[in-house]
C-alpha cells in the first residue's frame, strides 16, 4: 500500500504537469484560435491546487501570460506558499 507521501508526491507530480499542459495550450490557443482559449480561472486554480512550479515553469518557457498581474505576482506566490507548506509539512 503506497505511503501518504507517495500518494501527494504523485498527486504534485501530476497537477504541475497538467497546469504545464494548460499555459502550453492556452499559449499556443492566444497565438492561433483566439476563440478557444483556457479560462484564466482554470489556469490559476490549477495553479492554487498544488500546481504553481509548473504553471510558472510554462510562463517562463512559453512567455505566457508574464504581463497580467495575477500571473505575474499571483503564480509566483503561490508557488512561494506552497514551498513554504511543503517545508513545514516536512518538520511535523
Amino acid at each position: 500500500m503506497p505511503t501518504i507521501e507517495t500518494i501527494a508526491a504523485l498527486y504534485l507530480l501530476i497537477i504541475n504537469l497538467y497546469a504545464f499542459a494548460l499555459m502550453r495550450i492556452d499559449k499556443i490557443r492566444a497565438v492561433k484560435d483566439r476563440r478557444h482559449r483556457i479560462p484564466e480561472r482554470r489556469l490559476l486554480g490549477t495553479s492554487a491546487a498544488g500546481g504553481a512550479l509548473g504553471a510558472f515553469a510554462a510562463m517562463r518557457l512559453f512567455r505566457h501570460k508574464t504581463k497580467h498581474a495575477a500571473f505575474a505576482a499571483g503564480i509566483p506566490a503561490m508557488l512561494l506558499a506552497q514551498i513554504a507548506i511543503i517545508v513545514w509539512l516536512e518538520t511535523l
